[in-house]
């Protein structure tokens, strides 16, 4: 049976964090990726950012994505 998503006018916050971060890509120190927008909506940039700080992961964005490495280790941007 599919599972019902509910619409980000109705996500609670919190709920999208815990969701975001209990990704299997998430929990493995992966990469997972959001449209800005709906961080915005939902969340807002300012939550975010300090729940990316908590965690001491790191972010970056770039035409309306949001990709975001959920460990520590360091970044290179190769152009």
């Amino acid at each position: 049976m599919p599972r019902a998503v509910l619409p980000p006018s109705i996500v609670q916050p919190e709920a999208w964090l815990r969701h975001l971060f209990s990704a299997k890509a998430a929990i493995d120190g992966g990469v997972v990726r959001r449209k800005s927008s709906d961080m915005e909506r939902i969340v807002g940039r300012t939550r975010f950012e300090a729940e990316l700080r908590r965690r001491g992961f790191r972010a970056v964005e770039n035409e309306g994505q949001i990709v975001i490495f959920c460990n520590r280790g360091a970044l290179r941007l190769i152009e």
